[in-house]
């Protein structure tokens, strides 16, 4: 084994420093008004889940409260159109466990829930989470078990929301150019390329 990989917690907690007072106080078991505030700003969080064979990691996003508050302990977030692989509800029928991470465009500090999930199909929350007429097939009913806010260094050191760190999309491989290169041209680049925008256009919701 290598000598310099930390294989215990005492390792682990020998390498840094007690956390500060502040780190300990801004954790809770339930949502404060203040942290709601955070959750009905985000457009965008991330969902974590773990599973029987791998841990996923996906974005979820929508207008600004698009995951709805219920209670101080249970959020609903909406299953919108995707790819169908299913990844996330894979994983959460497999092991319950859910971490979210809450954006706020233009705000360095993020919100992290710790909790449990479960995958619903009533009719009532789903009607709760209609967009354009058009509804979601499912629902995650998150139970809260933890909440705190991130601190703003990662955004800081990323420079994430500053103008001069945008990047072109055509300065990376396309869509188009990574899936005829990953399936060896079965797939054609440039019209996938074409169609995609027309796609996501009318496959939003």
């Amino acid at each position: 084994m290598d000598p310099h990989t930390i294989t215990t917690l005492a390792e682990l907690e020998a390498l840094y420093a007690t956390p500060a007072a502040p780190s300990l106080a801004k954790e809770v078991d339930y949502l404060h008004p203040h942290y709601r505030a955070f959750v009905e700003a985000a457009p965008l969080c991330l969902l974590s889940t773990v599973g029987k064979d791998a841990a996923e990691c996906s974005p979820r996003g929508d207008a600004p409260g698009f995951v709805q508050v219920l209670d101080e302990r249970t959020l609903l977030l909406p299953d919108r159109r995707g790819n169908n692989r299913i990844d996330s509800l894979r994983n959460i029928v497999a092991d319950p466990r859910v971490g979210l991470l809450f954006v706020i465009p233009g705000i360095n500090e993020t919100l992290r829930i710790n909790g449990t999930a479960r995958i619903s199909v009533d009719p009532a929350l789903i009607a709760r989470c209609v967009v354009e007429s058009k509804a979601p097939v499912s629902v995650l009913v998150i139970h809260v078990e933890a909440v705190f806010f991130q601190c703003a260094r990662a955004l800081l050191r990323s420079r994430l929301w500053d103008a001069d760190t945008q990047r072109q999309r055509n300065e990376l491989p396309s869509n188009g150019e990574i899936l005829a290169a990953l399936s060896r041209n079965a797939i054609d680049s440039a019209a996938y390329d074409r169609e995609l925008p027309e796609r996501l256009r009318t496959s939003l919701y």
